[in-house]
């Protein structure tokens, strides 16, 4: 049983040196973005999706859900920001808590299902200070510590220059990073 938090973040490419700017001025970089879902109380990574270009982080986030579901975890609560705030999250998390931003415009008339309607009519309700105290919404930012360590120890900055080579970096910058957080724990309990 866990409560996992999704969220996502880009890795740029393209560090292009000063010469190359001279001559062929600012090209557009390619963006790596990176979608995470992790347990907010271990801070152990459960999925994680590596894409180039748009990509819908609730859909990936659902897939993720689906994915836990099917490997037998059981989902205690989810935590999103706003984005994730959308009628397939809210159907894919099922009777799990939810810790989902309602956006600023929502409406429950266009509520695909009655449990993101319940939960717009909640957030409307209670207004978004006593909401997050309710929900402990403050949990999500485990995930925004997660990339804020990532790209701290590793950097940002991609340096392949294949489509391959990128999102092969990107992955190996979170696994990399996922290891090191099991070895620190394993360390500290064999002291």
């Amino acid at each position: 049983e866990v409560e996992a938090g999704s969220d996502g973040t880009g890795f740029k490419s393209g560090n292009a040196g000063e010469y190359r700017t001279y001559v062929y001025g600012n090209l557009r970089r390619k963006y790596v973005k990176v979608i995470i879902t992790a347990d907010v109380r271990t801070k152990k990574l459960l999925a994680v999706d590596v894409k180039i270009g748009e990509v819908s982080e609730p859909k990936v986030a659902a897939k993720h859900i689906k994915l836990l579901k099917e490997n037998g975890i059981k989902l205690k609560k989810f935590y999103g920001d706003g984005a994730y705030d959308t009628n397939e999250i809210f159907n894919v998390i099922g009777e799990a808590e939810s810790a989902i931003k309602i956006r600023k415009n929502a409406t429950t008339y266009r509520c695909k299902g009655r449990r993101r309607r319940h939960e717009v009519r909640k957030y409307m309700k209670l207004g978004y200070k006593t909401w997050a105290k309710k929900v402990k919404y403050g949990l999500r930012w485990a995930i925004e510590g997660i990339f804020s360590s990532i790209k701290r120890k590793f950097g940002e900055d991609l340096r392949a220059r294949s489509v391959i080579g990128l999102l092969a970096e990107a992955m190996q910058k979170v696994c990399a990073y996922d290891a090191m957080v099991s070895y620190a724990k394993n360390a500290m309990l064999m002291t």
